[in-house]
């Protein structure tokens, strides 16, 4: 593998990759608060909120690698009944309003973190700065952003059609059962 595709690959993933290193790391901040409650009687003074803000951080990306997935909650179960083009403009109208949604709370969040939150907002037991955590709203609703019309453009001009997981395991279990030989 060359190290621009290894770098792309990186890139494509770095969302998942993030949430995946936040997941294991405020689960075992979590484990070792308890451990040591219940053995030492001591806990970490900033252990539950920084897995707290970790917590929050990990949600947020999760709703990106959704949107990359395509597996964001959404209600589309009556475009099934339209003809294609309707639903692919439909489905398509749907997400470009989504994106004009994130895009105007990308706007807000970031006037509220960089312009409108008081500097000396710290947090209580780290006493880090709050934009620091404040800051994945824009940036988890910018991401989200690129990630839909990412997931449009292959769609629309590229032909792929893009199921969400749980479509793709379906259809791999419709597979397998018409494969396989009738006892």
């Amino acid at each position: 593998m060359s190290v621009k595709r290894a770098i792309l690959k990186f890139l494509s993933n770095a969302e998942e990759y993030l949430c995946e290193t936040l997941l294991a790391l405020f689960v075992v901040l979590l484990f070792v608060q308890i451990l040591l409650r219940q053995f030492f009687h001591y806990s970490i003074p900033w252990g539950e909120e920084v897995a707290t803000y970790m917590f929050v951080w990990f949600a947020y990306l999760g709703a990106v690698v959704a949107a990359k997935m395509s597996a964001h909650n959404r209600v589309s179960f009556h475009f099934r009944f339209f003809p294609p083009i309707v639903k692919k403009v439909s489905e398509t109208v749907a997400d470009l309003l989504w994106v004009g949604f994130n895009l105007y709370f990308v706007w807000l969040s970031y006037d509220f973190v960089f312009n409108r939150m008081n500097m000396f907002w710290k947090s209580q037991t780290t006493g880090i700065p709050m934009k620091y955590f404040y800051m994945i709203l824009p940036i988890a609703f910018l991401l989200m952003s690129i990630r839909i019309l990412w997931n449009n453009y292959l769609k629309l001009f590229r032909g792929v059609d893009l199921l969400d997981p749980e479509a793709e395991e379906i259809e791999k279990i419709k597979r397998t059962a018409t494969a396989a030989p009738k006892a």
